[in-house]
């Protein structure tokens, strides 16, 4: 797919791995909406390189929807979908004072990061549905954002991990489930990246977090991800999977 004449859709886009997604799909020519949390910095990240801004709460599924059809409308269509927005809790199944893990977090955790995400994706597919295939047949394309804690959670990330493992699940199901109508799925699984709380860490806080990476031996960087995310949107041959981007770390147990 033309980065060059895509439209695409950024959810989580007014920072981190997102904004560098969004931003480096937009300097290639494409044209972006972020979606993002009110409140957020997401009308002024757009502004800046000549995007759309929608505020949307992933967790408000009917208002969803209105936020989608109202962004696609703005865009002209969706090609391309880039979905990052997510938590979690640090809990453990049986916590040190001998109590089970609260029930309403972990249900939350999985609302956010799985039914989110895939309500989302139902959305966004139903839209680009709609498009002319081009010369390859394509409609459209989804990337979703997993994490290595999908295959090694740490103690503490029951929930996160599942949720994680879940959109990693998803991504050669919805592939088969798309594929007649030309729109490919996948995810992006990242080691730690340096965004969010992990950004303001000084280095000597973060090294320990990445010591058992093989090379490079730090956190990644936003663009290495949008990076990846553009790869994913240019090459027709990249679906149904989920692509570890780690630098060969895996996550110990603590």
């Amino acid at each position: 797919m033309d980065i060059a004449i895509v439209r695409a859709m950024v959810v989580g886009g007014a920072s981190g791995m997102a904004r560098a997604t969004a931003e480096r799909i937009a300097a290639a020519g494409g044209k972006v909406a972020i979606l993002d949390r009110p409140g957020s910095d997401g009308a002024a990240v757009a502004a800046a390189f000549g995007g759309l801004y929608f505020d949307c709460d992933i967790t408000d599924y009917t208002g969803t929807e209105a936020v989608i059809t109202a962004a696609v409308e703005a865009l002209g269509g969706l090609d391309a979908a880039v979905n990052t927005a997510g938590g979690g809790v640090a809990a453990k199944t049986i916590g040190k004072d001998g109590s089970p893990h609260d029930l309403d977090a972990f249900r939350s955790v999985i609302d956010l990061n799985l039914v989110a995400t895939f309500n989302l994706n139902r959305l966004q597919a139903f839209h680009m549905s709609k498009n002319e295939p081009n010369e390859d047949g394509e409609r459209g394309v989804i990337i979703n954002t997993s994490s290595i804690a999908a295959y090694e959670g740490q103690i503490g990330q029951v929930a996160y991990a599942a949720s994680k493992a879940g959109i990693a699940g998803m991504s050669l199901t919805m592939a088969r489930d798309l594929g007649s109508l030309g729109i490919r799925v996948n995810a992006i699984a990242p080691s730690l990246f340096d965004t969010g709380i992990t950004k303001g860490l000084p280095d000597e806080f973060k090294a320990p977090l990445t010591k058992d990476a093989a090379f490079p031996k730090r956190m990644g960087h936003p663009d290495e991800y949008a990076r990846l995310a553009v790869a994913i949107i240019d090459n027709p041959m990249l679906n149904g999977g989920t692509i570890r981007l780690d630098a060969g770390q895996r996550f110990a147990p603590r």
